[in-house]
């Protein structure tokens, strides 16, 4: 294994491979255009530059607060090469949370992606005087009085105008580079309490690495990726750099709403993605199934028997398929599986690799079935993202996976996961005590999840420990895996399961509006405002009845008795959700108190 891969990982591939694509980009007019491995280089060299010009020194942190943009990646490898540490800040963040990071982190130089980035820092900058600079990526005019603050290209004019001597620094900070050097601080999402800056070393990062050499195989040069999610977040930064680390390209998705456009136009063989992409993913080729007319719907569902058989029932365990399930599949394949992967973007598929929240196996299945590699996988910011994921052959639908090179696992007290491993961080930031905290004796790192492993080594998830909760008849609840069956509903877009210390589980929902809209319609429900429509009696029977459906297989105290439909959804900007869009309990319990009580009333 190579010592310190990310340091000078784009100088090796431009040295081998020049010309070839190492990123893709969109202009300001949407355009895609490739960034070869000389020129990705070349600006990396130029930002490390730069940032030592700057007075950058080994050791110190820089922040970037935006959206997913190539600098974000040439910043990254900057740092790297100055020996320098990493803070992504996502792009979602309020001014106070960007303002806990930089102080936390002392980070004296911030990239901000745009206008409005650019504002905040410059908020943080007058209650934080550690940050010294702002350097704004996309092209903006800067306030008059901001003596501070500069352009990229006016920060990259400093990089390629610099003297000699500050050349020689970055290169003698290179050649000095160790494995026991902080590569970046990933700041946990805080569903509780203040954010924690995850310490991952280089080692950390070279272990995390080779070891996804062993378990992703198929991964060639040959695959294109698509960064999706926020390269803030410890799995998409995670496995862009797996990725850059065997010469894949890497398309840099700006804006996350406009994923189902951009997947098309990039068709990506690879992608990471959090389950809630998948399900709406499901629940639009679902209703456009349920639009076909008989025959063609028969249609689809013997192909989607025919795909279960061959590729669960024979091609997981390693099997040959009979020549006569083959053939069929083959059919299938070009008449209607095909046609389903063009029309989500993925003409040729390799790995999609699924983790952040519980995903249905009923998903799972389904997607396996038309053909796409789902793979299933369970990590933490602590971790270096993955633990555990799907293996090429003999994987178990139902459970993240299990355990990649160099990880070891346990069951712990209260069924909670243990980590040992050269992959898990060194502690957080300025926290001695949590720190602490966070490590069982004899060094296991304490995720917070509860599970168990079954006898072939697989992880299955039950629970966060901390959202486990007890109604008052004393009957423990795992929210998160009903939270999980109602959200593969067409109707449901969000949920939050209530019921620590009550007498039975309620639900607080947020609907798809404009599928409960169109139901309405076609059902001649009359409504003059969503506030109106959700409170329709009809529209509750028929929620109602949809989540008594998904609710089959639950012990009687698991299911939910009543539920509110919201006419507002649960947002990052409102403090409701994390930035990975995980629910905060606490806040959503706090403010929806009082529609929470009128559930309980007799």
């Amino acid at each position: 294994m190579i010592d310190n891969i990310l340091t000078l990982l784009p100088a090796r591939h431009a040295q081998e491979r020049p010309d070839a694509p190492a990123l893709a980009a969109q202009d300001e007019r949407n355009k895609w255009y490739d960034i070869s491995w000389r020129d990705f280089s070349h600006m990396v060299d130029t930002a490390a530059k730069a940032l030592a010009f700057l007075g950058v020194e080994p050791g110190h942190c820089v922040a970037t607060f935006s959206a997913n943009r190539p600098e974000n990646l040439v910043t990254d490898f900057a740092c790297y090469r100055n020996r320098a540490v990493s803070v992504s800040i996502y792009a979602t963040s309020s001014p106070e949370q960007v303002e806990y990071i930089v102080c936390d982190a002392s980070c004296a130089i911030l990239f901000a992606g745009n206008s409005t980035q650019y504002h905040f820092a410059r908020e943080v900058q007058r209650r934080c005087p550690v940050l010294k600079r702002i350097v704004v990526i996309k092209p903006i005019a800067l306030d008059p009085d901001d003596e501070t603050s500069m352009l990229w290209s006016d920060f990259m004019k400093l990089g390629e105008t610099a003297p000699a001597e500050t050349a020689d620094t970055v290169e003698r900070r290179t050649s000095e580079a160790v494995p026991s050097d902080l590569a970046t601080l990933v700041y946990t999402s805080g569903t509780t309490g203040e954010p924690k800056g995850a310490m991952l070393t280089h080692s950390n990062y070279d272990y995390a690495l080779d070891a996804h050499k062993v378990r992703l195989t198929t991964l060639s040069t040959d695959d294109v990726s698509m960064a999706f999610l926020p390269l803030s977040h410890i799995f998409e930064k995670g496995f862009t750099y797996v990725c850059l680390m065997n010469g894949i390209k890497v398309a840099v998705n700006r804006d996350p709403r406009a994923i189902q456009d951009t997947i098309k136009e990039v068709r990506p063989t690879c992608m990471c993605a959090v389950p809630r992409f998948w399900e709406k993913v499901y629940t639009a080729v679902n209703e456009k199934i349920a639009s076909m007319n008989a025959v063609s719907r028969a249609m689809v569902n013997l192909a989607l028997k025919a795909g279960r058989k061959r590729n669960i029932e024979y091609v997981r365990r390693g099997l040959k398929p009979p020549f006569w399930l083959e053939s069929a599949y083959s059919f299938f394949d070009r008449r209607i599986f095909a046609q389903l992967r063009a029309a989500i973007g993925i003409d040729r598929p390799n790995i999609f690799p699924t983790a952040g929240a519980p995903v249905s196996a009923s998903i799972v299945e389904f997607f396996h079935s038309c053909g796409l590699n789902i793979m299933v996988g369970y990590g933490l910011s602590e971790t270096t993202a993955t633990v555990t994921c799907f293996p090429e052959r003999d994987y178990t639908i139902g459970s993240v996976g299990t355990p990649i090179p160099y990880v070891n696992l346990k069951i712990g007290p209260d069924s909670e996961v243990l980590v040992k491993s050269p992959m898990v961080m060194t502690g957080y930031y300025n926290k001695p005590e949590a720190t602490e905290a966070a490590f069982y004796e004899g060094g296991w790192f304490r995720t917070g999840d509860a599970g168990y492993i079954d006898s072939n080594g697989a992880l299955f998830l039950t629970d966060r420990i901390k959202d486990l909760f007890k109604t008052s008849n004393g009957k423990y609840i795992a929210p998160q895996s009903i939270e999980t069956r109602l959200g593969t509903d067409k109707f449901i877009e969000q949920v939050a399961v209530i019921g620590d210390s009550r007498k039975f589980v309620s639900a607080l929902i947020v609907p798809d509006y404009e599928m409960i809209k169109k139901w309405a319609a076609e059902n001649r429900v009359e409504y003059t405002s969503l506030t109106d429509l959700l409170a329709d009696t009809r529209v509750n029977r028929m929620i109602e009845s949809r989540i008594e459906a998904l609710e089959k297989g639950l012990a009687p105290y698991e299911k939910i008795k009543r539920f509110t439909l919201l006419p507002k959804e649960f947002t990052m900007e409102s403090g409701e959700l994390t930035n990975t869009l995980k629910i905060k309990r606490r806040v959503i319990s706090e403010r929806y108190k009082d529609l929470i009580d009128k559930m309980y009333i007799s």
